[in-house]
């Protein structure tokens, strides 16, 4: 299979080479998660549990900034959280920590994801795409990790905070289900990494032709509206963390715009030299 050349390959050879790639992230995947797996007390005890502890980095943090501005009554100061965590399952410990070390290994090794896709994509493209977007796995990897330790030192705390203390009568205690703290911290963290990818997206879809500058400049209202939207999913319901997760995801908007703009602009360089 290696041997032949693209244009030679049917649609089934290029089925299973990508059958082939995606084998070789699964296996990343599953080692990398096995790790994680070894190390249960660095993963729940430091990772995983770390932002329902006040002594959390944000939590310091915000404390210090709430005392500078002089607001005296705030959750962010507090000794600990009031709640408790619970396992209501026979085998529930056990297939979360199997679970979370799976989401982990993603997370580990999503570089390696991206390396595998990239070289099913590669020999598609010319020389020069090829040379031009040679540093497409780190800046991809980086955005990815950038998205990540935002969600989960930014949003994951703002929704701990904000749903711990939350009540409706002093007659309901929280008790955290396990899996429900777990996923807030999941969800949190890999869907702020995957929303941290727009600049990558933007910039393949305008090499396709299919995304333009002056389409992105048309639609950024309906974008705000949109970045606005997947705030609110992704945060607790408080207009402060919403405005804290929009505009890093404005700013993408903006960065994506400038990118497209780029890439245009390339585009039509080389038309150029190509007529001359």
């Amino acid at each position: 299979m290696a041997t032949k050349n693209v244009d030679e390959m049917s649609f089934l050879d290029h089925l299973e080479d990508l059958r082939w790639h995606l084998i070789r992230i699964t296996i990343a995947v599953i080692l990398a998660g096995i790790i994680a797996f070894c190390f249960p007390k660095i993963l729940f005890g430091v990772i995983i549990f770390g932002p329902t502890e006040m002594s959390f980095p944000t939590y310091q943090w915000l404390c210090e900034m709430s005392q500078l501005i002089g607001i005296e009554d705030t959750t962010f100061c507090a000794d600990r959280f009031p709640f408790d965590l619970q396992n209501r399952l026979v085998a529930g410990q056990f297939s979360t920590h199997i679970w979370t070390s799976i989401y982990a290994g993603f997370i580990v090794a999503f570089p390696y994801a991206l390396y595998q896709l990239w070289r099913f994509i590669s020999p598609g493209l010319k020389k020069n795409e090829r040379r031009n977007s040679r540093g497409f796995i780190i800046i991809a990897s980086l955005l990815f990790f950038i998205g990540v330790l935002f969600g989960y030192y930014v949003i994951t705390p703002l929704s701990f905070n904000f749903l711990a203390n939350y009540s409706i009568s002093d007659k309901v205690i929280n008790d955290f289900d396990l899996n429900s703290v777990i996923a807030v911290v999941r969800s949190s963290s890999l869907a702020a990494g995957l929303v941290f990818e727009l600049p990558i997206l933007v910039y393949f879809l305008t090499k396709i032709g299919f995304v333009t500058p002056q389409i992105l400049k048309k639609y950024r209202k309906f974008a705000l509206v949109i970045v606005l939207i997947i705030s609110a999913v992704i945060t607790p319901p408080d207009i402060a963390s919403q405005v804290i997760v929009a505009v890093p995801i404005l700013i993408l908007y903006q960065v994506s715009i400038f990118i497209s703009r780029i890439v245009v602009r390339n585009q039509n360089k080389k038309e150029l030299k190509a007529k001359v």
